[in-house]
C-alpha cells in the first residue's frame, strides 16, 4: 500500500542536476510515511534499489488575501497545507525514467 501514498515526483531544475550528478530523486510523499515505507514504495514502484533516504518535513506558509467587494475592502488570512519531501539516492547504475513510467 506504500505505493499510493507517493503524490508525486518532484521535477525542478535544481533536482534535474542532482539526478544526473548524484543519483537523487525527490517526491513529496505522505505524512504518515516512514524512510523504511518510503524505501519500500520506491522500490517496488520504479524497479530500483534504494541507497538512502532523507525526509524533511515542509511547514505550510501563512498568505494573506484582500479584495474589494462593494466598495468594502475584505481582508482574510490563510494557510497552506503542511507537507513531507522524501529525497532519495539510488545506488550505482540505477536511474529512474519518469516519462517512460507515464506512458507505460
Amino acid at each position: 500500500m506504500e505505493q499510493n501514498k507517493i503524490i508525486q515526483p518532484i521535477l525542478s531544475e535544481k533536482m534535474a542536476n542532482l539526478q544526473e550528478t548524484e543519483r537523487k530523486y525527490a517526491f513529496r510523499v505522505a505524512k504518515d510515511l516512514n524512510k523504511i515505507g518510503i524505501k519500500k514504495a520506491i522500490e517496488t514502484r520504479f524497479n530500483v534499489q534504494v541507497h538512502k533516504v532523507a525526509v524533511m518535513n515542509v511547514n505550510g506558509k501563512i498568505k494573506n488575501q484582500t479584495m474589494r467587494s462593494g466598495g468594502r475592502v475584505i481582508r482574510t488570512k490563510g494557510a497552506k497545507a503542511s507537507w513531507k519531501k522524501a529525497i532519495v539516492t539510488l545506488r550505482d547504475g540505477e536511474k529512474i525514467d519518469f516519462f517512460r513510467d507515464e506512458q507505460a
